[in-house]
């Protein structure tokens, strides 16, 4: 598979970034320069005016005292500037964790702001902020600007760019995250339609005849621990499997001899079988 197709300028920007950054890491520069780094790339890379779009120090009023955020990306100015994105920044060389995670989802909780971003410069992480009861804090992206390709770099800091952002493109990354869950997933796969679909095309390329059941336990072996669990909760309805039967011919008889109908032994049980393949199937089946 080639490379996609990136524009020059991007590029450049893309590559520039990560000199500046590998320079940061060699020389092990403290929070501040790391910050003023950041800042550039923000700038020459998203499109951002750091005056204008990035919040410096923004007070962050929640239950206890008034703290402060690194940076509050906003498409406005000023203190009733709604944040788009939570940025909080570690030292080049901190290794990110649970307990910075906890730290800026609390700031984007308070401030009711859906969406973070964690970044040490090296690495980058992309979250998205849920405020049921409670809070749900989700990962949706993250990269490193010194190891992932520059393809993989140019789409991730798109998505972030004061352009994106103003489109309203993250909105719709959302929408398809919770469309593109484990267990909407295994709903469409494991529809009625769906199972119909795969024994058609597997009997056409091999030749054989799978049940519903057979398909089903085959896509069990796919399934990793995570989705599996999600299988508990996702209802499966198996097809009905039609028996064929061929009609003997029979010659004339007399009114008092009785044709029998052909049927399913149901002495055998395979009635029931049938009948049961169409109900629900939990995870505990093989």
């Amino acid at each position: 598979m080639g490379r996609t197709a990136i524009d020059k300028n991007v590029r450049r920007a893309v590559l520039d970034a990560r000199r500046m950054i590998q320079e940061a890491e060699k020389n092990d520069c403290n929070e501040a320069e790391t910050r003023r780094r950041i800042e550039r790339i923000f700038e020459s890379l998203m499109g951002y005016d750091v005056f204008e779009h990035l919040s410096r120090e923004r007070a962050v009023r929640g239950a206890g005292e008034t703290e402060h955020v690194d940076f509050a990306i906003q498409l406005g100015q000023g203190e009733k500037a709604k944040p788009v994105i939570m940025l909080e920044i570690k030292r080049v060389n901190v290794e990110l964790s649970r307990k910075h995670l906890k730290q800026v989802s609390s700031y984007a909780i308070n401030a009711g702001c859906e969406w973070i971003l964690l970044t040490n410069s090296r690495e980058w992480k992309l979250y998205h902020v849920s405020f049921g009861q409670p809070p749900v804090t989700k990962l949706i992206h993250s990269w490193n600007i010194l190891t992932d390709d520059v393809s993989v770099l140019a789409k991730r800091f798109e998505l972030i760019s004061f352009k994106s952002v103003r489109k309203g493109t993250l909105d719709e990354v959302w929408e398809k995250t919770n469309v593109l869950t484990p267990r909407n997933l295994l709903q469409a796969v494991l529809s009625e339609d769906s199972i119909k679909l795969l024994r058609r095309e597997l009997r056409k390329e091999s030749g054989v005849l799978l049940s519903p059941e057979d398909i089903l336990s085959g896509i069990r072996r796919l399934l990793n621990e995570t989705a599996l669990t999600e299988l508990e909760n996702v209802r499966v309805s198996l097809p009905e499997q039609k028996r064929r039967g061929r009609r003997k011919k029979v010659k004339k008889v007399s009114q008092e001899t009785v044709i029998p109908k052909l049927s399913v032994n149901k002495k055998t049980g395979e009635s029931e079988q049938i009948k049961s393949s169409t109900g629900s199937v939990n995870s505990q089946q093989t």
